[in-house]
């Protein structure tokens, strides 16, 4: 596999930044650069602009059992090249093989719905309180989106943006991550290989504060896309309220897990060492704080640990790996601290910790066991490959730690019992819950969370309405 130099893409065009710059990307595994990526300034924006204004005069009215045909092409064309795709994404981000073909395969998914979707953008019609009155509402694009995404899922956080999007009849302009560049590419050149019109896909890199605080704040632009962090999302939610533009945010989490005494622990312990390591715990809806009963908690941490320590780390490109680097050399420091400051308020490291030789940026997988509330990691989310593992008494007790923070995108739970499964689904706050299995973010249901974790979903039937504006229209006859 050679790793390919990512160029923008404007109006249809594969082309360099006007002024020539670049951004080096490197690869997780070796640390080392493997190619460059265009970076975009204000000019290459501002032509943007004007194409995906063009793009969008052109989209809005392409019918919708059109627009719903050329994304089943595109679904089809990015199937027959995923084992082309996932090696650059491996490259570029460090999951393992498996998981990066795994996520094309989604996004695959992921168009395919939409492309229904695109087909049932129904309005309504309103009785009437006088005769000869007809009443009646339309679906309307909202008009140019900027898309914003992060590098822990580099296809499948714009996959659903871009998909919904053109499915309303909308354009795009998309930001991607300059740290895993290609991949993303390819999935536009999948759209634009399927014939889409001319600037209704706009791809730029580049500085994100300085390419969000100009688009967000350009007049073309209608509607703002992102998923990031808390931190970041306030900012782009405040700077678009301010200009009177609708959001979507899908930003940060900490997961809590509950795992009750009548749980099945084997299955537990097996699902969730799976789920919590998966792409080196760089997933906003990782498990993060286990909570567990006492008179099984012995068995879930023996359990969880054991299996913890067997997973197989190394490059993702290598067979049977199992996790594969962090995405970036800031992770590393990130989690050391976090780590650091649990134990010195009494929290026990019970494995891992640690980094992982001097190549590349792996991290081993990491369990602590009674952290405290006041350590920074029950806090702020790790995004990294670390398990906090606390025991609980009375099932209030492990409610109320599930719903202490802030955040609530995700949250599991495991128990046999039908009356704590009501109670989960009543009290647990977060806008995705997950009994007893992992259900989370296949394309028909919705992905979005509450509270500091998100306005809007960007799953389900629900997305499309985002990208659309009703428009009421009454008539007498």
């Amino acid at each position: 596999m050679t790793y390919p130099d990512t160029k923008l893409f404007i109006d249809g065009k594969w082309r360099d930044a006007s002024d020539g710059r670049t951004i080096d990307v490197i690869d997780p595994a070796t640390s080392r650069r493997i190619g460059r990526v265009a970076h975009a300034g204000i000019d290459d924006l501002n032509i943007a602009l004007e194409a995906v204004q063009r793009g969008f005069n052109t989209w809005r009215r392409v019918p919708a059992i059109e627009r719903s045909a050329l994304m089943f092409r595109t679904a089809a064309i990015l199937r027959e090249r995923v084992d082309l795709i996932a090696p650059l994404m491996t490259a570029e981000q460090g999951k393992p093989l498996v998981q990066s073909a795994l996520e094309l395969h989604a996004a695959v998914e992921v168009i395919e719905w939409f492309a229904g979707e695109a087909r049932r953008l129904y309005g309504q019609v309103i009785p009437a309180r006088t005769p000869g009155v007809t009443q009646y509402t339309i679906m309307d694009p909202v008009g140019p989106v900027a898309a914003f995404t992060p590098w822990n899922f580099p296809v499948n956080q714009i996959v659903r943006k871009i998909s919904a999007g053109l499915a309303a009849g909308c354009s795009l302009i998309v930001k991607a991550p300059e740290e895993t560049p290609a991949s993303p590419a390819e999935l536009i050149r999948a759209f634009a290989d399927a014939g889409l019109p001319d600037g209704v896909i706009n791809l730029v890199y580049g500085a994100p504060a300085e390419i969000s605080d100009y688009l967000i704040s350009h007049p073309v632009i209608r509607k703002i896309s992102f998923t990031g962090s808390t931190e970041v999302g306030k900012l782009l939610a405040g700077l678009a309220g301010r200009h009177m533009k609708r959001s979507t945010m899908e930003l940060g989490g900490h997961a809590p897990v509950l795992i009750f005494d009548d749980a099945d622990v084997v299955q537990a312990v097996e699902t969730m060492v799976a789920t919590k390591f998966r792409n080196a715990g760089q997933v906003c809806v990782s498990p993060t704080r286990f909570l567990v009963q006492e008179t099984v908690a012995r068995e879930f941490i023996d359990g969880f640990v054991e299996a913890a320590r067997l997973l197989n780390v190394g490059p993702g490109r290598l067979p049977d790996v199992q996790m594969g680097p962090l995405a970036n050399d800031r992770r590393i420091p990130a989690l050391e601290a976090l780590i650091q400051d649990a134990v010195q308020h009494g929290a026990s490291l019970v494995t891992g910790g640690h980094r992982i030789g001097n190549t590349g940026w792996f991290f081993e997988p990491t369990v602590l066991t009674d952290v405290p509330a006041k350590a920074r990691i029950m806090n702020e989310e790790p995004f990294g490959p670390v398990a906090i593992i606390n025991r609980f008494d009375t099932d209030d007790a492990a409610f109320n730690e599930a719903n202490r923070l802030p955040y609530g995108l995700a949250a599991y739970a495991w128990t046999n019992s039908s009356a704590r499964s009501q109670r989960i689904r009543d009290e647990l706050q977060a806008g995705m819950i997950s009994v007893n299995h992992i259900g989370l973010s296949v394309p028909e249901v919705p992905f979005g969370g509450i509270g500091d974790s998100g306005i809007g979903t960007e799953g389900g039937s629900e997305a499309i309405t985002a990208y659309l504006q009703p428009r009421f229209i009454t008539q007498l006859n």
